[in-house]
């Protein structure tokens, strides 16, 4: 007569993790290799909308305050991340513009938010994106102010640069 020796529950469930985690393993291996002319596209469309200078205006109007009605944009954007990844989580973006200001608003914006001299090598627009830099004043006069980079509402961390008499606000822009 046989005899019947009971395994124990520890060795059942240590061998059923064992099988999904190899099972989870697997089947990521076969979902990540199928999708690479997916990835390739996202990445390729990604790169496509990076190198795009974009002339419409600012929304939501109030990340960039004070600046009115202005006459021209450029502004670009570029993934912190790679957002073609199936990783979870969010990928957080950056934006980089050089709006044209009216003369009054300039001026405006200056007096209303503390603007003063722009002291170098801190950040600042020598750092802009190679097409947005023919937007830029030939011989600026970059002002700066820590008020207005902190202003509300700050949906996203904020630093911009101004010079009056060219009417011109580079601005970069990152989530947070």
């Amino acid at each position: 007569m046989k005899t019947h020796v009971p395994v124990p529950v520890t060795v059942l469930g240590a061998s059923l993790a064992l099988l999904i985690v190899v099972g989870c393993v697997a089947a990521a291996i076969r979902y990540v290799g199928d999708d690479t002319d997916e990835t390739s596209a996202c990445r390729e469309s990604v790169q496509a909308g990076e190198a795009k200078v974009r002339t419409e205006r600012w929304d939501p109007p109030e990340e960039l305050p004070g600046v009115g009605d202005y006459p021209e944009i450029r502004w670009q954007v570029r993934a912190m991340g790679d957002p073609c990844t199936r990783a979870p989580g969010p990928t957080e973006w950056a934006y980089q513009g050089v709006v044209t200001l009216r003369p009054q608003d300039a001026r405006r914006l200056a007096q209303r938010y503390g603007f003063a001299a722009h002291l170098p090598p801190s950040p600042g627009p020598a750092d802009a994106w190679p097409a947005l830099v023919p937007f830029l004043p030939a011989q600026p006069r970059w002002l700066h102010s820590t008020v207005y980079d902190e202003a509300s509402p700050s949906t996203r961390w904020r630093v911009a640069f101004l010079d009056v008499e060219r009417r011109t606000l580079f601005f970069v822009l990152r989530d947070h």
